[in-house]
């Protein structure tokens, strides 16, 4: 392990990980039946949509005003519910969790012995004075 390499930056791991995910998407367009997004549908991290969100209004014409009242109660109820970090498999988190999963146990791999030795080095440094 090289106590000179440079420690990676953010934007480098955010990078990395953008690169090892637009791998995957490709390999999932490739197989049959699949139904994925093209590159301009999907809103890039970093990127600000192109016109900013409007909250619904009754008066749009789109949903009644008991509509309305009833989504904005359910999404209010969605935001009180708190992550559970033992959450099912078939749960939104539970999928995330399993996708990143070897994502960042590539890049653990990866860095994390030059990111520990790096630390301890120099903690090992500050504490005998140097």
């Amino acid at each position: 392990m090289s106590d000179g390499a440079p420690e990676q930056s953010m934007e480098d791991v955010l990078a990395s990980i953008k690169r090892i995910i637009s791998a995957d998407v490709e390999a999932a367009r490739r197989l049959p039946g699949a139904s994925l997004p093209s590159g301009d549908d999907v809103l890039e991290l970093g990127e600000a949509p192109a016109e900013p969100a409007r909250p619904a209004t009754a008066g749009d014409g789109l949903i009644s005003a008991r509509a309305l009242e009833a989504s904005k109660a359910a999404l209010s109820s969605l935001a009180g519910l708190s992550i559970d970090p033992r959450a099912a498999d078939n749960t939104l988190d539970g999928l995330v969790r399993e996708m990143l999963r070897p994502m960042l146990k590539q890049w653990l791999d990866a860095n994390l012995p030059d990111l520990v030795e790096r630390v301890v080095t120099r903690e090992v440094a500050r504490v005998i004075g140097r």
